[in-house]
């Protein structure tokens, strides 16, 4: 799929991905970090599927580096601003209004934003996990992550202000001397490491949370990937189990992705006008398995 200079979605090619989701109305949807790149959020790689700044931190070294978590939380401190003020955009809302509609049974999500959740979709996995919320490695208490930023700012003041580009996930691109940040432990169990409810990279995605994503998959027709390189095997696992079983895959993302190979259709454009446009020609339109 391409876009003309007015950046409106090629109209053959939308007609092909309407035509998907109406031969195959109870589909599940993976998406990724493309699909919130509207709503102000940085994603981690270029057209290509190469890394468009270094690798983010890795779930070894934040558990054994109280110097790397120094960095972690400093850094967090400044670009989590503006994760917590994202909000969803076209496309989150588009794929919310079809899971009303029917069209789709629900969706698996790689990011770690809750923005499907904030648009109304109703059915989501977080297969990483969710950023709003953190951790004691261990204790296992939770709390919700502005309450302990909260804690973090008042023990680093300087950190309030300090300015840095947005990175993905929270992060910020912000290189200085991280040593005399100060980071708390878990009070109730005396020193615990607090660490994002989420899946780091090195780290494994929990067990019941990828058999969920796979229960879903299987009560489903098909597979919409959008928004997402696929380069990752947590994701990338679904497109080869839906090839697998037999069913067929669409995918909406600018670029190449890791599945390229497995797609019976194949659009690129910006998500969010692409299912912008599809949702307002299947609206009016009952899914088939719905239809008299």
């Amino acid at each position: 799929m391409r876009t003309n200079q007015n950046g409106l979605v090629d109209r053959q090619a939308l007609d092909d991905l309407r035509a998907f989701l109406e031969r195959h109305s109870g589909l599940v949807v993976l998406t990724g970090a493309g699909i919130s790149t509207a709503s102000g959020i940085p994603d981690y790689r270029d057209r290509s599927g190469g890394w468009k700044r270094s690798p983010p931190m890795q779930h070894q070294q934040f558990m054994g580096s109280h110097a790397a978590r120094q960095r972690y939380w400093a850094r967090a401190l400044v670009g989590f601003r503006t994760l917590g003020e994202a909000r969803p955009n076209a496309a989150h809302r588009a794929l919310a209004r079809l899971e009303a509609l029917g069209r789709i049974r629900g969706v698996i999500t790689q990011n770690v934003d809750g923005l499907h959740q904030r648009a109304g979709s109703r059915r989501v996995i977080d297969l990483h996990g969710r950023a709003d919320r953190v951790r004691c490695m261990g204790c296992g208490a939770r709390r919700m992550r502005h309450d302990l930023h909260a804690e973090l700012a008042d023990r680093n003041p300087r950190w309030s202000t300090t300015g840095a580009r947005a990175a993905p996930d929270g992060d910020a691109d912000l290189e200085t001397d991280f040593s005399s940040f100060e980071v708390p432990g878990c009070t109730r169990c005396g020193d615990g490491i607090w660490k994002p409810d989420v899946v780091f990279f090195g780290d494994s995605v929990p067990r019941d949370t990828v058999e969920r994503a796979f229960d879903l998959l299987a009560e489903s027709e098909a597979l919409l990937v959008v928004g997402s390189s696929l380069m990752v095997f947590s994701g990338f696992r679904f497109a080869r189990a839906a090839a697998r079983d037999g069913k067929p895959i669409a995918c909406l993302n600018l670029g190449r992705t890791r599945a390229d190979d497995l797609y019976a259709v194949k659009l690129e454009a910006p998500v969010e006008l692409a299912l912008d446009a599809l949702l307002a020609g299947l609206e009016a339109q009952p899914p088939a398995s719905l239809t008299v």
